[in-house]
């Protein structure tokens, strides 16, 4: 028997999907619904390799926690890792094949995907209850309708309805939810089954005339209003954002447990990927972590992190044209703490061979670490454990390039000189006791009376937001309606709002 399935889409991007598909699926598992996320096709530069060694994006391993399940490429068929503006290497059931361009990838290659990513959806129906689809974008993007296989094109195929999200604080919800569905076609009107409200400020009740006029004009319900809380972002997706100030999580702010706090610089280099390595230091009290591109405000920072990126090479260009390459070579002479992690290690060395990935041949590094990195066709994706600092340590590993260490101290899979440090892992800092040693040497080298927290556990802070989402579900959507739109589909008789999609 084929479990029951909804896809949330969303009036556009960053309209709240991710979370909303999370908070649903934590809400059904305390119900005691077996069920799992699914997304067909997401672009993100953030991921995660799953325990069968399969690359699917950080979100679908979140909302995979948000279920007490483990995740697996099953969950995210087709990953796209944008290498710059025009293209993106293309990951298939967790494997890279390939580097298109957008005119290539949806040319064609992405309609010959949709018979895998239904397989994969009708595999994981098949093993739960509910399968809690996430859309991409908006699915009215009118241009990509006819190789679409994220948004209408899985709902139709699939026979999911469909929910779709609207960020109310922006303004223009109304608009939103009427012209989306307004700009699909007949038979992807019908499986849109209704609205949800997200971050709403304010009265409720001042919101419902309009909502009810809303039901009026396009015959569909709203199904939530979830008012808008601070902290409830999940990893990030977009993975080509301009800036990256202000992504680290917003919480409530713990004072430090020593006398000072401890500042983190992270370069905010092109392509950055991973960049919720950073989200357990966030999470510390009395840390404070901010992104950076310019060399002067290194200048006050206990620590830097040089972070993982798409395009090494590239990214190691942008730190020289902004003064940032010569402020960490000084930064590392002086012996001030710097930390590079999977590109930013890379970059740290002294050479890279790069035929794969920029094809730029020899570059050199910054050469304060001594390592050789060469690029391999194969991608290195692993879930390895160790020690470091006399803690265990869990990570993950996603990258091309293959690291020759020639001195140093071992630290993890790299090396460490003085107070530079570099390792291909992933996730290091989420490990507690690790986290914890880590920043004792950094503030000791900074001379800062920092003092890491005894308790500070990252999981259970994971596990606080997850259930802060399903709570925002159950308490302000209407979750008897949601689960008959899971079991059984969208409502018959839907009217049909013109215009329609174009022809």
């Amino acid at each position: 028997m084929t479990g029951g399935g909804l896809l949330v889409a969303g009036t556009t991007s960053d309209a709240g999907k991710s979370v909303v598909t999370a908070g649903i699926c934590r809400w059904l598992v305390r119900q005691g619904v077996k069920v799992a996320p699914f997304k067909a096709q997401n672009m993100s530069l953030n991921s995660f390799v799953t325990k069968e060694g399969a690359e699917i994006g950080r979100a679908q391993a979140m909302q995979a926690q948000a279920c007490r399940v483990e995740p697996t490429a099953l969950m995210n068929p087709v990953l796209l890792k944008p290498g710059g503006e025009s293209s993106s290497q293309v990951v298939l059931l967790g494997k890279p094949v390939g580097e298109l361009s957008a005119r290539g990838y949806h040319g064609g290659r992405q309609q010959k995907l949709l018979g895998t990513v239904l397989d994969c959806l009708e595999q994981l129906r098949g093993t739960y209850d509910a399968v809690i689809c996430e859309g991409a974008g908006s699915p009215a993007e009118i241009n990509l309708r006819r190789t679409d296989i994220v948004n209408m094109g899985i709902a139709r195929n699939a026979g999911l309805p469909v929910l779709v999200v609207g960020d109310i604080d922006r303004g223009g919800v109304f608009a939103s939810f009427f012209g989306t569905v307004a700009l699909l076609s007949r038979e992807d009107q019908k499986c849109v089954a209704g609205f949800l409200v997200n971050k709403f400020r304010g009265d409720v009740s001042l919101l419902e005339p309009g909502l009810d006029m809303l039901q009026g004009l396009t015959g569909r319900r709203t199904y939530g209003v979830l008012p808008f809380r601070h902290g409830l972002g999940i990893d990030e997706e977009d993975g080509l954002r301009v800036s990256l100030r202000g992504t680290v999580r917003e919480s409530v702010v713990a004072p430090p447990v020593g006398e000072d706090v401890l500042r983190v610089a992270v370069c905010a280099v092109p392509l950055m990927s991973n960049f919720t390595d950073v989200d357990a230091l966030a999470a510390e009290p009395g840390v404070v972590v901010r992104f950076v591109d310019r060399p002067e405000e290194l200048a006050d920072a206990d620590l830097v992190i040089v972070p993982g990126t798409r395009g090494t090479v590239r990214a190691l260009e942008w730190l020289r044209e902004r003064g940032l390459a010569g402020a960490l070579v000084r930064r590392a002479a002086e012996q001030r703490p710097v930390l590079g992690i999977c590109g930013g290690f890379q970059m740290l060395g002294e050479h890279i061979e790069d035929d794969v990935e920029s094809r730029r041949g020899h570059v050199e590094g910054l050469g304060v670490l001594p390592v050789r990195v060469r690029f391999a066709r194969e991608k290195t994706l692993t879930r390895p454990e160790g020690e470091a600092l006399g803690e265990r340590v869990e990570g993950y590993e996603i990258h091309h390039g293959v690291a020759d260490v020639t001195g140093g101290d071992p630290f993890l899979d790299g090396c460490r000189v003085d107070q530079t440090w570099g390792t291909h892992w992933h996730g290091s800092l989420e490990s507690d006791g690790f986290r914890r040693a880590f920043l004792r040497e950094v503030a000791a080298a900074a001379g800062r009376r920092f003092v890491p927290a005894p308790d500070t556990s990252f999981a259970a802070l994971r596990e606080e937001q997850l259930d802060r989402l399903g709570d925002l579900i159950e308490q302000h959507a209407d979750t008897d309606a949601l689960w008959r739109l899971i079991e059984s589909g969208a409502p018959r008789g839907l009217p049909f709002i013109p215009p329609g999609a174009p022809a």
